[in-house]
């Protein structure tokens, strides 16, 4: 496939002396595409994003601009640019990259960073790779399609000379940007598709991987923070004499958000917040306790709601079906839990500010940095309504580091205003460091939700009408409030709005109800709450049909070949309808998000006291083209896992407006002897590359559920399963 090749979108660098080639790319999103190419070339300040570079020594660096929290884009993004440049994989290192604008969104979410890199690094990849040909064809004054590169060399075909990509990296650098590039077809790559080690992983096993938690700086102190134990209350009156009593404590800093202790050690920092006696300025309004919560969207849930989806007539249709099936799904709250708490070193001296912060947003982390860094500045900036990264700007330099698990928690930028303000007060390098409870008490939790369902089958006992109402928080009202002018934010109908069954008179609706819990992205965002209920549902109406949930999947995908696909295969590798041990069930699921298609079988036993025990889960997924199998299998365990602990163990209640449970003895995650055995399957695609990240999260809940079932013959249609729900099971 030849691409041609924007002058724009490539720089080439020879700075100094054996410098070799250095080839920055300018990457921009899918999303930033259109409103890049609508600016003139005057306005653009053309600095790298994503830098290829070769020294001299042969060694070939790509630096990558997303960020690295176990998901693999450490290894993967660098196997696009490899791929191309027919580099040696051995000879192949990653840099992390500093937040910059120039790199376009380094924001790391929705599984997107291999789709939206996809094009561009194989482009960066291939665009190098010529200019070496053309510097080895200059030297040896052959031909250019005489040349190829393979393996970090260039040959000639005909005389045999070969020269490395060290060799001829100087002279490469001086070569013009070639019009366009060949790149590769699917079934020529090379390495692209293998089982390659992570890049990540030697420097995670001896230590010298830098997380946030490890970041130490001259003079640094140690911060932890409180804050109020009601959503938006604020500091009011501060007894601090006992916490400046403490041996090693500096100073004692209130914020808006909290008031935090400054020490020259963790533990003196911890020792000195826990004397501090606050009284706190709460908010007015209601102050929801659980209960009240729910009676609250089950109130809502009588309003019509908006429509987001009405394909026929959903009335006529239920009013020809021979039996008419109701149902209400409740889940529940759900905190991130990352291992790694919520951390950040900031040091704001001398008109600098630089920040190390694991996050999933660099970008945003660095406005973040910057307003509360230079807050007379910023108002500056507001004030001339001018865009502050094409102005005079005090620098700002945000380092990302690896983390201790995303899951969309570090797209929120809380921790970094707050380290950031802590050292500009303070005047001195300060790692903030949130205790377990703080970071379980002061998330942006996945939005609980109700839903209620009806739907109506034909004498075959398939469908012919199909209701969805989807009660619950918004998402995006809760981060920015009064974005949602329309009542309708689409991430609380993921999953829902684009059902791949073929179902007439199909209905969707979303009532909004806020109840004043901070809400963000959770891994898989509303396709977790919605495959849950809408898979479970499915399950219900094959039971009521008389027909096999698989079989009735099938029908309903008829022309839908990928998902059936899917389905397929995991019932095969499952042995699906065989005859299992005694004791031991089968459920089964299927979802699309972030354009991949996964579905799952798990196989569970339950006690004769009521504990759940998962054994087996077998994964089948389409991601179109695969970058790294090994990849893809450790995302598909890390998602079981993650949805495991959704079913089995913890969910996010309150008493009067504060979060209950505070630590992992109240909000259990799954525990090692409790994994069950995971298989996954890869269907083989040359389509572009898919999610994979978050698409192995939705099918796990409604799987086990759907299997609960087969060994109950009950309904449990609210998370998380307690003990009690499965007693006296047959």
């Amino acid at each position: 496939m030849r691409v041609d090749v924007s002058r724009r979108k490539f720089m080439i660098a020879s700075t100094a002396v054996g410098a070799g080639l250095v080839l920055a790319t300018y990457l921009y999103s899918r999303k930033q595409e259109y409103a890049h190419e609508k600016r003139s070339v005057a306005e653009e300040e053309f600095r790298p994003n994503v830098w290829l570079r070769i020294d001299i020594d042969g060694t070939v660096t790509v630096t990558v601009a997303k960020s690295e929290m176990g998901q693999g884009v450490w290894t993967a993004l660098p196997m696009l640019v490899a791929e191309e440049l027919e580099a040696n994989w051995r000879r192949v290192n990653v840099e992390q990259a500093l937040a910059d604008t120039t790199h376009g969104d380094q924001t790391t979410q929705g599984s997107s960073s291999v789709r939206d890199s996809w094009d561009t690094l194989r482009q960066a990849g291939a665009v190098a790779r010529e200019m070496l040909i053309a510097a080895a064809a200059a030297e040896w004054n052959v031909p250019v399609r005489e040349c190829r590169a393979q393996d970090s060399f260039v040959t000639h075909r005909q005389s045999r000379r070969k020269s490395s990509f060290g060799e001829l990296s100087v002279a490469a650098a001086r070569q013009p940007v070639p019009e366009s590039v060949e790149l590769k077809e699917p079934g020529r790559f090379r390495i692209i598709g293998k089982l390659l080690l992570r890049l990540d992983t030697p420097s995670k096993v001896n230590g010298r991987a830098l997380f946030g938690m490890d970041v130490s700086l001259p003079g640094m102190l140690f911060a932890t923070i409180t804050h109020s134990p009601v959503f938006g209350g604020k500091p009011a009156v501060i007894v601090d004499g006992p916490a400046r009593a403490i041996r090693g404590v500096r100073h004692v800093v209130r914020l808006d958000t909290g008031v935090a202790v400054v020490a020259d050690s963790y533990w003196a920092a911890k020792q000195g917040l826990d004397l501090l006696d606050i009284t706190w300025d709460l908010p007015k309004g209601p102050r929801w306790s659980s209960p009240a919560m729910r009676d609250h969207f089950a109130a809502v849930a009588e309003q019509a709601g908006v429509t987001v989806r009405e394909d026929g007539e959903f009335e006529r249709g239920l009013s020809s079906a021979v039996k008419v099936i109701e149902a209400t799904y409740e889940t529940p709250f759900h905190a991130h839990a990352t291992m790694e708490p919520m951390n950040c070193t900031a040091s704001v001296r001398d008109g600098i500010c630089e920040v190390w912060a694991p996050t999933q947003s660099p970008d945003k982390a660095q406005a973040t940095a910057h307003r509360h860094a230079f807050p007379a500045h910023t108002r500056f900036w507001h004030k001339l309504r001018g865009r502050w990264q094409h102005r005079w700007q005090p620098p700002v330099i945000v380092h990302t580091t690896f983390m201790g698990g995303g899951f969309g928690r570090r797209l929120q930028q809380d921790y970094v205003a707050e380290a950031v303000q802590i050292s500009r007060i303070v005047g001195a390098p300060v790692k903030l460091i949130w205790s377990r409870e703080e970071d379980m008490q002061h998330d942006y939790y996945r939005p609980a939700s109700h839903n209620r369902l009806v739907a109506g089958l034909d004498a075959r006992g398939m469908p012919v009408a199909w209701d969805h109402k989807i009660v619950g928080p918004s998402i995006r009202e809760s981060l920015e409030p009064g974005s949602v002018r329309n009542g309708f934010d689409r991430s609380a109908v993921q999953g829902a709005i684009r059902l791949p069954y073929s179902i007439p008179n199909m209905r969707v609706r979303y009532v909004m109800a806020q109840v004043g819990v901070p809400c963000g992205l959770w891994r898989s965002v509303g396709h977790s709450n919605n495959a849950f209920v809408t898979e479970c549902f499915l399950d219900e109406l094959a039971v009521v049909g008389g027909n096999d949930p698989l079989t009735f999947r099938l029908a309903l995908l008829a022309d839908s070949p990928r998902e059936r696909a899917v389905l397929e295969l995991a019932a095969k590798k499952a042995g699906w309808r065989r005859r299992r041990p005694r004791g031991r069930y089968q459920g089964l699921a299927m979802h699309r998000s972030s354009e991949s298609r996964v579905a799952q079988v798990a196989e569970i036993s339950i006690s004769e006291s009521g504990q759940l025990r998962v054994h087996r889960v077998v994964c089948a997924i389409d991601c179109g083209t695969v970058v790294n199998p090994n990849v893809v299998a450790a995302q598909m365990e890390g998602s079981v896992v993650f949805a495991l602990s959704a079913v089995m163990k913890g969910a996010i209640t309150f008493r009067e407006g504060r979060v209950e449970q505070s630590n992992f003895h109240d909000y259990p995650i799954l525990r090692i002897d409790e994994m069950p055995e995971v298989e996954t399957h890869i269907v083989s695609s040359h389509e572009p590359p898919a999610g994979v990240g978050e698409p192995g999260v939705p099918p796990v809940i409604p799987a086990v559920m759907n299997a609960i079932f087969a060994a109950t013959h009950r309904r449990i249609r609210r998370l998380p399963v307690q003990p009690g729900d499965l007693l006296g099971h047959r």
